[in-house]
């Protein structure tokens, strides 16, 4: 998928331009997480599947660094700085989310081996219910529903998980022979769930323009910053190191906004949606750096 990373920033600016648009294909949102998971999951190789979650950095290391470490680091040093509490909490409860269910695609979208993040946002999914709720209390004091949060993720993953495994033992060989048409699906639900995710942003950004501009300035700095050290505390290649900032960085803020409710502030609100934006244009970036450095591995 070629120009999957430009057409994720075209699907993020078309939400925003027509707000029409972005309202019409909300409620297709969940429709295409399912398809995300699902279309993942076909197309990893069970065995390296397997093989990876044998690897210490995906079964303990990258789930507790996306789960425990990054919430905390990044909610002691927004007080650190002196943000806002809304602020703070904002942010703790953005990062506290396990990574984006489209992280895997976006890596097998850029070349990359998309077994390893498809096991830690697993992984991560099975830590949330406990330790999303714990982080949500302690900076935030908001108390969610464990049980639900489990619920939720159980009937994405089990659904998804449960018509894979049936695909692959009664259509094998037809998935392999059509493996481009899933790229394309793959792909088609990513870029309807970046414009779907843009719905009211722009009313949002209209009516706070200043408190807008921050949110979006403070999403891209996290992000960047979690898919720093993600790549500084990974081991290997340069397509290893950008994985692991690919999980480090984009996150289910999606998951944790559901389980919020009625509880979510108009600020928190706003800096959920403004996290989506350096989740579907970083990908451009690192595919800009990964061409650079294949470049440069070719040259004599």
């Amino acid at each position: 998928m070629p120009r999957g990373p430009t057409l994720l920033i075209i699907g993020v600016l078309a939400g925003l331009a027509f707000p029409a648009l972005a309202d019409g294909v909300r409620p297709l949102m969940a429709a295409a997480i399912f398809v995300l998971v699902l279309g993942t999951f076909l197309q990893v190789d069970g065995t390296a599947f397997r093989r990876a979650l044998r690897r210490p950095l995906v079964w303990l290391l990258l789930p507790a660094l996306a789960m425990l470490a990054s919430p905390l680091a990044v909610g002691l040093a927004a007080r650190g700085a002196g943000f806002r509490p809304e602020l703070i909490v904002a942010l703790v409860l953005s990062v506290c989310a396990p990574p984006s269910s489209g992280t895997a695609a976006v890596a097998r979208m850029l070349g990359f081996d998309a077994t390893i993040p498809l096991a830690v946002t697993l992984l991560s999914m099975a830590l949330a219910p406990v330790t999303v709720p714990l982080i949500a209390a302690g900076f935030a004091g908001l108390a969610l529903d464990p049980l639900a949060l489990a619920t939720r993720l159980a009937l994405l993953v089990g659904a998804a998980g449960g018509l894979a495994l049936l695909l692959r033992r009664q259509a094998a060989a037809q998935l392999v022979q059509h493996a481009r048409i899933i790229d394309a699906l793959v792909l088609a639900s990513l870029l309807l769930f970046a414009i779907a995710t843009m719905a009211g942003v722009r009313t949002q950004i209209e009516a706070q323009p200043a408190a807008a501009f921050t949110c979006v300035g403070l999403a891209f700095a996290c992000n960047l910053a979690l898919q720093l050290c993600g790549a500084l505390l990974t081991p290997g290649n340069l397509a290893a190191r950008l994985t692991s900032g690919l999980i480090l960085g984009n996150r289910n803020v999606g998951l944790v906004w559901s389980a919020m409710g009625a509880a979510v502030s108009p600020m928190t609100a706003l800096f959920f949606a403004a996290t989506q934006f350096p989740i579907y244009m970083t990908p451009r970036l690192i595919e800009m750096l990964v061409r650079r450095e294949r470049k440069e591995n070719a040259s004599p």
